[in-house]
């Protein structure tokens, strides 16, 4: 017997438009292949010590804003579990802390994840170089495969799923 394709998605959350269209199509496949979906967004610490240590930030800031992520990751997190609720898919959540791409690997690693699923690279990506130096070793590092959404019919293929 041939094993099932997909038996635990990841999706990386960030808040950016591209993940969210991302966390869609995972729960459009969640619900399609029968599968676990775990939607992850990291606090990334390592840039804040870096904004620190290059006295770009005080210790206050990165503190407020450390908290500040924290609160917007728990908002996207709730968010992406209540879009898989409406769709009758239960979304585990994690809220983690450190290098974007080393927390994401690290999680599809310790849940046995099959697929690391990312939003695609958006057109400012001036503002994003973050996420996208984030999603290059993401794919390169990665143990499973890793999907890059870009689905320009995302947002239907949610709607009718």
């Amino acid at each position: 017997m041939i094993k099932p394709l997909f038996s635990h998605l990841i999706v990386a959350v960030t808040g950016s438009d591209a993940s969210i269209l991302a966390a869609k199509y995972a729960i459009v496949l969640a619900k399609l292949y029968r599968c676990r979906l775990t939607a992850v967004y990291v606090i990334d610490t390592a840039t804040i010590r870096q904004l620190t240590l290059s006295k770009i930030f005080i210790q206050e800031e990165s503190v407020d804003y450390e908290r500040s992520l924290e609160a917007n990751g728990e908002r996207y997190l709730a968010f992406v579990e209540e879009l898989g609720r409406a769709k009758g898919v239960k979304v585990e959540r994690e809220l983690r802390r450190g290098a974007v791409y080393t927390e994401i690997l690290a999680a599809a690693e310790q849940k046995n994840c099959d697929l690391i699923l990312l939003g695609g690279w958006e057109r400012e990506r001036s503002s994003r170089e973050i996420i996208a130096h984030a999603h290059r070793e993401i794919m390169f590092n990665a143990k499973c495969s890793v999907l890059i959404v870009k689905e320009p019919g995302i947002e239907a293929l949610y709607k009718h799923s």
